[in-house]
This record gives structure tokens, sequence and C-alpha cells, in this order.
């Protein structure tokens, strides 16, 4: 019998972590679960996602390049920081509320091994192997931001071409592309609580 290949064997591990997040029945289950599938990301992996996406905000034009950079590091990044902070402070143990809506959470778990297999990196050029498990970091930090935080996908502010922005509104979330992923089965605003914006939609 041959050995699987590393491709194999990455494949396996994503359909792993998405079984294993999707156990999760409270936000502090799911928050600890994500937390524990970071620990295996190093220096060297969060290089190299930090490359991808300074690579993707490269291709973007300027001026809108800088005006959402910020947002877009912090989309990543910040939760990424925030997570780890959650779990050093035990703050997961106190998390017994429910996840919000369980059926687009197991939706969003599914998706979860497809959206890293279908990645089309074929226009990236990128001078370094961006794994499934680099492409996996966006699904876990997401994961947290929306479904334990409650949050919008995208960071509220962050802009979009047209000058439109995502928004709070009376505790609500409003975005301007919210419907616009609907083709897109493996985009987080599929599973984002924010709401369309109908006044500022493009």
């Amino acid at each position: 019998m041959s050995q699987k290949s590393v491709q194999e064997k990455e494949e396996d591990s994503i359909f792993s972590i998405s079984q294993r997040i999707a156990r999760a029945k409270t936000k502090g289950e799911l928050g600890s679960i994500l937390a524990a599938e970071l620990a295996d990301y190093n220096n060297t992996d969060l290089q190299v996602i930090g490359g991808w996406l300074y690579a993707e905000i490269c291709r973007l034009p300027s001026p809108y390049r800088e005006q959402v950079s910020p947002y877009l590091k912090d989309w990543l990044f910040g939760a990424y920081h925030k997570l780890l902070l959650y779990q050093r402070t035990a703050r997961f143990s106190t998390m017994s509320e429910s996840i919000r809506d369980r059926e687009t959470f197991l939706a969003f778990c599914r998706m979860l091994p497809e959206g890293c297999l279908q990645r089309d990196e074929s226009t990236q050029k990128l001078p370094f192997r961006y794994t499934l498990k680099h492409r996996c970091f966006y699904y876990i930090v997401s994961a947290f931001t929306i479904f334990v935080l409650d949050n919008p996908g995208h960071p509220v502010g962050m802009p979009f071409p047209g000058g439109f922005k995502v928004e709070e509104r009376d505790g609500r979330f409003l975005c301007p592309i919210r419907d616009h992923e609907k083709d897109l089965p493996f985009s987080i605003c599929n599973f984002c609580p924010a709401i369309q914006n109908e006044e500022n939609k493009l």
C-alpha cells in the first residue's frame, strides 16, 4: 500500500480540523478549539501568511490600497492576537452561550475544507509555498470573529471601492457587499452576521 502524499496528508488534516470545530456547542468551546488549532502555527507559518496578505494588498489600486491596508491587517492578525489573548486569560471558560445560528455554523464547517482546496493561486505568483494549512488560518480566525464574537467578517469601518464602509447601527452590522458574495460559496460573507446595507450597496 502506497504512502499518502504531502498533499493528501494536508487534506486529511483540514478535514479533521473542520470536524473538531463542528463539535463545539458553546462559544467558549469553539474558542478553545480554535485556539488549540492556532497553536500549531509557528513563526514561519505566520510569516508566510503575512507575505500572502502583503501580496494581496499590493495588488489593490492606490489610493484604495492605503485606505484598506490597516483594516485587512486587523481583520486577519488582529483577530488572531485577540483569540490568543482570550485563551491566555481563560476568557473562553466563562463563555457558555450557545453558538449563534447553529445551522449556519455547521454549514461553515462543511464549507471549510472545500474553501481551502478551491483557492486559486494561479495569479498570485508567490515566492513561497502557501499550503492548505496557511489557507485554513483565514477560516480559523474568521470562525472566531463570526461565531464567537458575533462580529462581521470584515471590521467595522473597513472601506470598499465607491466610498462605502462596514457600519454598526443600533447593534446591527451593515455591509455594502453582504449579498454581493452569494454566488461565491467559499466566501465568509455567506456566514457573516451583517445584513446588506440597502442604502449603500455595491
